[in-house]
């Protein structure tokens, strides 16, 4: 199984993407394909992405059962740690961090 998860993505590419997978929510594609089949349809996201980002989930042999790829700008950025695949926040701009001084 794959999904896709778009913000911000132009209407082209959301009505290209509903020709291969299911757009359950809006923004949300699910569907099973072949590795080949899903990097080709990831593919027409980095060529259609625009100023929009993306992140695709899919069915992995790892210790979470899961993989996954984003593209784009996001606060969320994906980070390895131990062999496991996590998920790291970015300040937002202008934001200072607290501590105890």
């Amino acid at each position: 199984m794959m999904v896709i998860v778009l913000e911000n993505a132009p209407p082209r590419l959301r009505g290209r993407l509903a020709l291969w997978l299911l757009e359950v929510r809006s923004g949300v594609y699910v569907g099973t394909y072949s590795i080949k089949v899903r990097d080709m349809v990831w593919e027409n996201v980095e060529e259609g992405i625009g100023e929009g980002n993306a992140v695709m989930m899919w069915d992995a042999p790892t210790e979470s059962g899961f993989d996954f790829q984003t593209l784009g700008k996001n606060r969320r950025i994906p980070v390895e740690y131990d062999g496991l695949k996590l998920v790291s926040f970015t300040p937002i701009e202008g934001e200072e961090k607290s501590g105890v001084a």
